[in-house]
């Protein structure tokens, strides 16, 4: 039995489609906190079982005659700490064997990422929890590029960027999944850390030059401030924590904090996964 938990969100919600090809539907538990939001999996024949990070009676629950758990990080981060504990907890408390967790390269306390220090913390409570675990390190999302550079790139010609000549190895949502999925129906990956990223980094520059090739129109850089970046977010009435975790992930590209490349990944999913031109193309040639 493979529990998923954060299951109707977008990564859970494609590791249990990968996963349906690999296994029965009755194998898998999706854990969610309103089941209402899952009939399209449990029509699929997956059960559906409710647990909130917050409530670990829930988890422990729902982690019954469960092996194997995929602890997909929380998104509330000053939550998400606590929040893991508690499935890991109630992962050992039901019987649970190994825990998969969904971490970030380069995890550190120093990091300029907001969302970095909670995954150190998750990493080292786990490891010392007892359970066989599996990290996955995962790298920025390709899919979020078209928001790192920004919805009038193309239209303009311009991408506005505080990151600098920092690089990034990123990684695609669903090739992640995918990899999730293999090594959710595989051994040999006991107490293992992953680093999950391309095998190529890229800057902002690469970027452009690739959303050049792909649009056919010439796209440059203008280098701004972080404070620039943050004064132009509120201008457009973004939230302050999204804009305090677009600015500390900006200035963690500049920093090479998300400079991992590593051939992990490719040798995870069996195939090469998404590169950043394809990506590009699949999107800005629609």
């Amino acid at each position: 039995m493979l529990a998923i938990t954060g299951a109707t969100g977008h990564l859970g919600r494609a590791t249990i489609n990968a996963l349906l090809s690999k296994t029965s539907a009755d194998k898998i538990v999706a854990l969610v906190r309103d089941p209402q939001k899952a009939t399209d999996l449990s029509q699929q024949g997956v059960q559906v079982r409710q647990g909130d990070y917050n409530d670990l009676a829930s988890l422990e629950a729902a982690f019954q005659g469960v092996n194997t758990v995929l602890l997909i990080s929380g998104d509330d981060l000053a939550a998400r700490t606590q929040q893991h504990k508690n499935v890991i907890d109630a992962a050992k408390s039901a019987g649970v064997k190994h825990v998969i967790y969904t971490s970030v390269v380069k995890p550190s306390r120093e990091s300029h990422f907001p969302a970095s220090p909670s995954h150190v913390d998750t990493e080292e409570y786990l490891a010392a929890s007892g359970l066989t675990y599996t990290l996955f390190r995962n790298a920025l999302y390709l899919d979020f590029v078209p928001m790192i550079v920004g919805q009038d790139a193309v239209p303009s010609g311009k991408i506005f960027s505080a990151a600098g000549d920092g690089k990034v190895s990123y990684a695609l949502r669903n090739d992640i999944a995918e990899a999730l999925a293999n090594v959710l129906t595989s051994s040999g990956h006991e107490n293992k850390t992953y680093d999950i990223s391309l095998g190529t980094a890229y800057s902002i520059q690469d970027v452009a030059t690739a959303l050049s090739d792909v649009t056919g129109k010439t796209i440059e850089v203008v280098s701004i401030s972080g404070d620039d970046m943050a004064a132009g977010m509120r201008q457009h009435h973004v939230p302050e924590p999204i804009v305090s975790m677009m600015v500390g992930m900006t200035e963690a590209m500049k920093q090479n904090e998300f400079d991992v490349p590593s051939a992990t990944f490719e040798q995870l999913l069996g195939h090469k996964p998404t590169d950043l031109k394809p990506f590009l193309t699949s999107v800005y040639s629609k």
